[in-house]
Order: C-alpha cells, then sequence, then structure tokens
C-alpha cells in the first residue's frame, strides 16, 4: 500500500492572474503558502482486476473508462493501471477555497506514480496535475494551485505566456515567519462553494474587459510588493496588501462576495484585523484575517458566530507517508491495464 500526504494552501495576492485568459497575454504572479491540512489518498492492491475507489461515495468498475470519478478516473488512465483499490481522507471538504481539488490531484497523482515503483519530481507532479485538471478535463481554473500544493512552503509563483511556471521559495527569516504565522487567523463562514462557476464568470469577464484585466494587473503588482518585503522580513504589510487585494477581486465578478461575506469581513476590520479576504475563487468557505497580537482575542470576539480553524504553515508539499510491504513499494507496482 502507498500512502500520500499533500497540503492545502492559502493564497495572499494575485489570485486570479494564473488564469489562462490573463497570462497568456502578460506575466501572472502570486503569493501563496501550504497549511497543515492535508488530503490523503492510499493505494492498495485489489485481489481481483477491478477498481474500486473510495471518497464520498464508493465506485468499483472493471475499467479506467467506467469510473464517474473525473480526476480519479483520468489519473488512472493516464498512468495505465488496474487492479487497484484507492482512497480518500481530507482535513477539510471541498470546496472552501483552500485548493482542495488540485491538492486530492497532485496527491493522487503522487500515490499512483509510486505505486507504479516511479518517483517523479514535485515540479512533474504539478505540470501532470495542470495537464489533467485544465488540458483533459477542461476546469476553468488557473495552475497556483497544483504548484502550491506540490511544492510546499511560501512561494513566490510566476505564469508566463508560453505555459512555463516558475516558482521561487521566499526565505522569510525565520523569526518572522513565525510572527506571521502567529499573525494569520482564519474563520470559516460554515458554507462551501463551487469556484467553476465563479472562475468561468471571472474568465467571462475578462474577455470582454479590459478595466478587468487592469484589476488583475494590479493585483499582480501587489504579489511582487509582498514578495519584496517578505524577503526583508516586513510582515506587516501583508494585512493591507490582503485587504487591497479583496476590494479589488470584488470587482472580477459579481458572485465573489455577497452580504454575508461583506458584513463578516468589515465586522473583522473594525476589530482590529490589519486586512484579509476571502480565500479562493469566492462566494464560500474561509475568511482569512491579519491582526496583531494584541487584537487577537478582540478580532475572535467579534467573529464568535464563526468557526475559527487554527493552523500552522506547511514546509514539506505532497509527500509519500506510507509504503507497505516490507519497505518495497509494491509487489505489483506496474500493473498496466490490457488494452
Amino acid at each position: 500500500m502507498i500512502g500520500t500526504k499533500t497540503p492545502f494552501r492559502i493564497s495572499f495576492a494575485g489570485g486570479g492572474s494564473d488564469l489562462r485568459t490573463y497570462y497568456t497575454r502578460q506575466e501572472g504572479c502570486v503569493v501563496s503558502a501550504t497549511i497543515n491540512k492535508y488530503m490523503y489518498i492510499f493505494v492498495h492492491p485489489m485481489f481481483d482486476n477491478t477498481i474500486q475507489v473510495k471518497y464520498s461515495k464508493t465506485e468499483r468498475v472493471a475499467r479506467a473508462e467506467e469510473i464517474k470519478h473525473p480526476i480519479v478516473r483520468e489519473a488512472v488512465k493516464m498512468l495505465g493501471l488496474t487492479g487497484i483499490d484507492i482512497n480518500s481522507i481530507a482535513d477539510i471538504p471541498a470546496g472552501t477555497g483552500l485548493g482542495s481539488s488540485s491538492s486530492f490531484t497532485v496527491g493522487l497523482l503522487h500515490a499512483l506514480h509510486a505505486y507504479r515503483g516511479e518517483r517523479p519530481s514535485k515540479e512533474r507532479l504539478a505540470a501532470e496535475a495542470c495537464r489533467l485538471e485544465i488540458e483533459i478535463l477542461g476546469e476553468p481554473i488557473g495552475k497556483q494551485d497544483q504548484y502550491s500544493a506540490a511544492c510546499g512552503g511560501v512561494n513566490f509563483i510566476a505564469f508566463h505566456p508560453d505555459e512555463s511556471v516558475r516558482l521561487e521559495p521566499i526565505a522569510v527569516p525565520a523569526g518572522k515567519l513565525k510572527k506571521m504565522e502567529d499573525s494569520l487567523l482564519m474563520f470559516y463562514l460554515g458554507r462551501t462553494r463551487q469556484a467553476q462557476e465563479i472562475l468561468a464568470d471571472q474568465t467571462a469577464n475578462m474577455t470582454g474587459s479590459g478595466e478587468t484585466r487592469r484589476y488583475l494587473t494590479r493585483m499582480t503588482e501587489l504579489a511582487r510588493i509582498l514578495r519584496t518585503d517578505l524577503l526583508r522580513g516586513e510582515t506587516e504589510s501583508l494585512g493591507p496588501i490582503m485587504d487591497e487585494g479583496w476590494q479589488l477581486k470584488r470587482k472580477l465578478s459579481r458572485k465573489v462576495s455577497d452580504k454575508k461575506i461583506d458584513h463578516y469581513y468589515e465586522l473583522g476590520r473594525r476589530n482590529g484585523a490589519r486586512g484579509g479576504k476571502l480565500l479562493g475563487a469566492g462566494g464560500g468557505g474561509f475568511l482569512l484575517f491579519q491582526c496583531a497580537r494584541e487584537d487577537r482575542d478582540r478580532l475572535r470576539r467579534a467573529l464568535k458566530d464563526l468557526l475559527e480553524m487554527e493552523f500552522a504553515f506547511d514546509r514539506d508539499g505532497t509527500k509519500i507517508i506510507y509504503v507497505g510491504d516490507d519497505g518495497k513499494e509494491t509487489r505489483r507496482a506496474a500493473r498496466p491495464r490490457k488494452h
């Protein structure tokens, strides 16, 4: 049996510029970080030649083409496997703005490659996840989640018109990184959402509006400013940068925010938050705030109606956490489909 552990991510600045409609005309970039909330994938041989998949549902099929879960179906087809049992467990539900779908894809590809006895680089796993989600499945999503989940840490990620991606770890001074981590508080709005609909609307607006593109260009400028500040250990600018980025993001699509989100965001700002944002595409999930240590309790009291989720930064990215069969990756490591 093979087990992988892949982190979820939080994005601080530049989100949306990783969409193809933007970066194919001018470079996009984001600053994001992975956190200690994870997607776990386990792959185990089946006793026969069937394929079993367990997530919120259980599927058992004879061929990969019959799998209903789209990501699992295409990943299994991509790697040509059969006779396997795939199980997934997540710390946080899907649709909460933490990049769970791409964490699932990266972790699944990692597990399937390991099952075949292969050890691809993290960059290759990210690129394969992008190809699967964007090219094969046609999802209207960007590329930041896949690279963040695969590589881990606090990163500046640039997206080039030629489709290449450059990931630069941001070496925040150790003491400052802990201070930054401690200044961040996350609150769950109590509902999930489908990012695809919001991103499709944003993409349509970008195609037809130069104004939308100008908003995104400013958001990439904020990402570059934040990268410079963090490298200097100037973490206090994170809140104001997130706030400006959030005000711009709200203009990208009418579906990004609503009265409930606006209410809790403004309540947070009035009660000690230097700034913040809604994580992910919008519509639900988690609000992320930065505030000074002395204001943390005040902020928590103001947002007592919401569930706070404590977290810390993850530095590893996707990794193998379990290898069965006495240390061998599997006795049936490469069991190709019959054509």
